[in-house]
């Protein structure tokens, strides 16, 4: 099962390597590298969304994107200033343009960017999916990161009421 494009937000130097590496790093990159693979292999788009800010500041190398995925694949590129990747961005007029209705999301940060994606989409309309464990996060102020994505992964999944999780 693939939706109609593949939206990988966030997996950006500065993001992944922090102050410390991101959780589950090279378990995220394997599993998004596959996806990309799969949606290439099918013709579909690969959306990257790079976050702009005065840390991620834009051509700097903590905002490219890491060299670990495969990001030559990529057919559009959105920049992004809020954790929304829909919030005053061109992502849902690309979205229209290519008659684009369903994404699978993953990428970081999963309780802050990948959550705001995620409600966007969903109130938007469009039909979402991810694989489980294509999120990470390294915010583990009241839990683990591990638990932290288990969280948002179940609440997501719930009854596939915002979007349907894949094994």
């Amino acid at each position: 099962m693939s939706a109609d494009a593949l939206l990988v937000i966030d997996f950006q130097n500065g993001v992944c390597f922090g102050e410390e590496k991101i959780y589950n790093y090279e378990n995220v990159v394997k599993l998004i590298n596959q996806r990309i693979d799969n949606y290439t292999a099918q013709n579909k788009p690969i959306i990257f969304v790079q976050h702009t800010d005065e840390s991620l500041r834009k051509n700097s190398h903590d905002w490219k994107i890491v060299s670990d995925l495969h990001v030559n694949k990529g057919t559009f590129f959105v920049e992004k200033k809020a954790p929304s990747a829909f919030y005053q961005t061109e992502l849902d007029s690309l979205l229209k343009r290519e008659n684009i209705a369903s994404l699978e999301i993953c990428g970081a940060e999963t309780p802050f960017c990948i959550e705001a994606t995620v409600q966007a989409a969903h109130n938007l309309g469009y039909k979402l999916y991810m694989k489980k464990g294509a999120t990470t996060t390294n915010f583990q102020r009241y839990m683990t990161a591990e638990n932290t994505v288990k969280h948002y992964e179940a609440i997501w999944g719930f009854n596939n009421h915002f979007l349907t999780l894949l094994d």
